[in-house]
């Protein structure tokens, strides 16, 4: 361990942003432009793709206000997984210390659109985040602080994402499908007491390639995410009738679900016939008989043949 931390205090090269050198095209030889072209934007090399500035601009201008928003919700997110560790393996906190998605907004390089035939609207931007994020995560382990941070993201994207049906009530599309129509490339840095991780030899490369890979595992085309905004083409015609109100209250002798534990529960509650997301209560820790006293509003829009559909499952991290 001591080896470790000096290799990485006074051994490691660390990583340091310069400026380009900034030169006319006319002035650079034929291997530089090919190592270039790359880096050209797709709508001067594709006339398909167009220039989208103004989005770029309206993106610039709402950073700030979108940073502060983004990581109020990561904040949000993250505090009750991390509360779940606080009090085992010596854990006594974890807290988040600095956090921010820097200065530097993502930027639209170009978009293209798809004219389909069917009722549904493609459309694929070609994103590109080259930010200096700055976020560091404390860890208090037995008195002792430990800290990590992740800096310098740098994030190269080209999703294609689909809206269908197109149908006539707002936002006009029943969902939206995501899928990404090239590997994603991901860059960061990451520091672990002070030090550069990503310095020790081999290790940048690995972590950098199984992060592209799982990622194009989940997301690659021709796999979807799909994310329901309106119940589909018969959420379009009907309208909400009423709302039930469903009061989640206890559950009694539940199945032991864990190895080396007893059940972690918490139950998912929707109407039959939505395609919108189900409703969750909280995760019960440990717990064969848990009591939620936990109230939902759900819209009902054909109280006849819609029913209340209620499932239990045990919580597991992965």
């Amino acid at each position: 361990a001591a080896a470790y931390l000096v290799y990485l205090r006074f051994v490691a090269p660390r990583r340091r942003l310069q400026d380009p050198v900034v030169r006319p095209l006319r002035d650079l030889d034929y291997e530089t432009l090919q190592t270039m072209v790359q880096d050209i934007p797709l709508w001067v090399k594709y006339p398909d793709y167009e220039r989208i500035d103004w989005m770029n601009k309206f993106i610039c201008d709402m950073w700030p206000f979108l940073d502060k928003a983004m990581c109020k919700i990561i904040r949000g997110v993250a505090k009750p997984i991390c509360d779940q560790y606080v009090g085992k393996y010596g854990i006594e906190s974890i807290e988040f210390g600095n956090l921010t998605l820097g200065a530097l907004p993502p930027t639209l390089q170009g978009i293209k659109v798809y004219e389909m035939r069917e009722k549904e609207l493609v459309i694929e931007p070609v994103i590109r985040w080259a930010s200096i994020a700055n976020v560091t995560v404390d860890v208090k382990v037995h008195s002792f602080k430990l800290s990590a941070q992740l800096l310098d993201l740098h994030v190269m994207l080209t999703p294609r994402v689909t809206l269908k049906p197109l149908v006539p009530s707002f936002p006009c599309f029943a969902s939206l499908c995501v899928s990404l129509m090239e590997k994603p490339h991901v860059d960061f840095g990451l520091k672990l007491l002070g030090g550069d991780v990503m310095a020790i030899p081999g290790l940048y490369r690995f972590i950098q390639e199984q992060i592209s890979k799982q990622i194009a595992i989940l997301y690659h085309w021709p796999k979807v995410i799909e994310v329901p905004i309106l119940d589909g083409a018969s959420g379009a015609t009907k309208k909400p009738v009423g709302v039930l109100n469903v009061k989640v209250i206890r559950a009694m002798n539940l199945p032991k679900m864990d190895l080396l534990g007893k059940s972690d529960p918490y139950v998912k509650l929707r109407l039959s016939g939505e395609r919108l997301p189900s409703k969750k209560t909280s995760v019960k820790m440990s717990n064969l008989n848990p009591e939620w006293n936990e109230h939902f509003r759900l819209v009902v829009k054909d109280p006849e043949t819609q029913v209340l559909e209620l499932q239990m499952f045990d919580w597991e991290k992965v």
